[in-house]
């Protein structure tokens, strides 16, 4: 019985283990991330977006450019605290991305589960696509759909005023499982996602014009 047991244990924990919590930011550096700043092939001493301070990890908005995980997930819960500290403003989240700066030279293909202050849980599309219920309701006429350029990129979260005020924590909540993509912003579902056309990448933050503070990036394998 007690060798059926540890046996048992053994096939069991590996599961286990995997499904523990993973920390993307250790609180001290970047360890584990890429910068890919456009602005800085020509000037690699040039000042960085992406800095730690008093142990969470900022994206001062500019210049313009993305911090990039080394390696690529697939089928994860990815929770995020962050907050504006100082004004309204711009940044996001990238799930599953792959070629860099595949748009306008800067951004990598990916879906962009947007961060901007009042369109919290927004998607946009950078390369890759994703479906939601009432897509027109929420991305516009069928006809200007696309990925790439000027196309109607965008698709509305399905609810506003979800966010905290400016200075305050929010906490960010995204579920990639097979070929959906599900959102909460402080609990409340924003957005659901599904047929991404997408299943696996890279995790990616923005610096997009204004300072953001991030306090914990925790990835949980489902």
């Amino acid at each position: 019985m007690t060798t059926l047991l540890v046996a048992a244990a053994l096939l069991v924990s590996p599961a286990i283990e995997q499904r523990q919590p993973v920390s993307l930011f250790n609180g001290r550096d970047l360890a584990g991330w890429t910068m890919d700043v456009p602005e800085l092939d020509a000037k690699p001493d040039g000042p960085k977006p992406f800095i730690v301070r008093d142990g969470v990890l900022v994206s001062l908005g500019s210049p313009g450019g993305h911090l990039i995980t080394e390696r690529a997930f697939e089928n994860y819960r990815l929770e995020i605290d962050y907050r504006f500290s100082k004004t309204p403003g711009n940044c996001g989240v990238l799930v599953h991305a792959s070629r860099p700066r595949r748009l306008y030279g800067m951004f990598p293909q990916s879906i962009e589960v947007q961060m901007q202050s009042g369109d919290a849980g927004d998607f946009w599309c950078i390369g890759e696509d994703i479906q939601v219920p009432d897509m027109e309701a929420r991305r516009g006429p069928k006809a200007n759909w696309g990925v790439d350029g000027d196309k109607a990129r965008r698709i509305r979260n399905l609810t506003d005023g979800s966010e905290k005020p400016v200075g305050e924590w929010n906490s960010m909540a995204i579920e990639c499982r097979a070929d959906t993509v599900k959102v909460w912003v402080n609990g409340t579902l924003v957005n659901d996602g599904f047929g991404a056309t997408a299943q696996r990448g890279k995790i990616a933050l923005q610096a997009e014009g204004s300072e953001v503070e991030f306090r914990r990036i925790e990835l949980r394998p489902l």
